[in-house]
């Protein structure tokens, strides 16, 4: 018996009480809330609505690219995009950390709120923008990795850094950088370029600034404090709308290239006539509007984010169908 207890008071070991176990779950517990915290934060940085966007019409240019692509090629060429798309974001609210902290539309972002600090975007920003390319480099072609980091330089040093404090026409010019991931796609699959992603491009292309201008007349004041010469700010509303209606109605025949080139079936050139007529009457409607101007750019705002889903959506429909 005394044996039992020298050895126990010899062993050192110390019992964990009931309230040190408890403390201890709990400091885990909270360190592991700030690092999900930490996670969407950063996450926030990428702008997921824009790059799901991106990515969706990536796998377009991706499926209808002729030939065959094993799965790990396809699944790496649409990370390595999205990856390079939230590393744009990510460099733009960089930069832009100045006039976010001017807008209510921005103010919560990670930078301006102070949860994230501008060198931790910054060194995020380069780090996945380099992996991105890097990665597309190493897993497909030269090609894409090279188209694929003259869209993000074009993104965050053309449009961000120049275009968008200079110029009112820097969502037309800048909308390029968007309407380029089913070409980089397409590159990365095929090697080369073709008629089918540059129809693709255009398509983006003229959607963007019906899709922005609709959104920035309902933030007018907020452009207009932070000193970013968008067009209702510069022009005033109603040039803006005309403009909206101008490329709305662009957008419709430039939309049925595909189904005119022979690219796409009929199920999306009547997808394309409807929707883009509605989108049409949408825009239509918003420069007649004077006193409900405000409804009428959310629904064409709302819509025209269906509508460029429509139109992909249903050629990658057609072609799985067919093929």
């Amino acid at each position: 018996m005394v044996l039992k207890q020298f050895t126990k008071a010899s062993s050192g070991s110390v019992p964990i009480s009931p309230a040190n176990d408890a403390s201890s779950l709990r400091d885990r517990a909270i360190a592991l809330s700030q690092t999900i915290v930490r996670a969407k934060d950063y996450a926030a940085l990428t702008k997921p609505r824009v790059m799901s966007l991106v990515v969706f019409t990536a796998v377009v240019g991706l499926v209808l690219a002729p030939g065959q692509v094993t799965p790990a090629i396809g699944i790496a060429t649409i990370i390595c995009i999205a990856i390079g798309a939230g590393a744009a974001g990510a460099l733009n609210m960089w930069y832009d950390a100045d006039i976010d902290a001017l807008m209510t539309r921005t103010t919560a972002r990670p930078i301006p709120s102070g949860r994230v600090s501008p060198k931790e975007a910054l060194g995020f920003g380069l780090l996945t923008s380099a992996t991105s390319v890097l990665g597309l480099g190493s897993a497909t072609n030269l090609e894409a990795a090279g188209l694929l980091a003259f869209t993000i330089f074009f993104y965050v040093v053309v449009y961000t850094a120049w275009l968008k404090r200079s110029t009112p026409q820097s969502i037309v010019i800048g909308g390029a950088a968007g309407a380029a991931a089913p070409v980089i796609s397409w590159i990365a699959a095929t090697g080369r370029l073709g008629l089918e992603p540059l129809l693709l491009f255009l398509i983006v292309f003229f959607w963007t600034p019906p899709h922005f201008w609709a959104l920035s007349l309902n933030r007018s004041s907020d452009y207009r404090r932070a000193g970013i010469p968008v067009l209702p700010v510069v022009s005033g509303k109603d040039e803006t709308t005309s403009q909206i209606l101008i490329y709305t109605v662009l957008l419709l025949p430039v939309s049925l290239l595909p189904w005119l080139f022979g690219c796409a079936g009929i199920a999306y050139a009547a997808v394309t006539l409807a929707s883009g007529t509605a989108m049409l009457l949408l825009a239509l409607r918003l420069w007649r509007q004077d006193v409900a101007r405000r409804e009428a750019a959310n629904r064409l705002f709302a819509f025209s984010i269906c509508y460029v889903v429509l139109l992909f959506g249903t050629l990658l429909l057609e072609r799985i169908i067919l093929t």
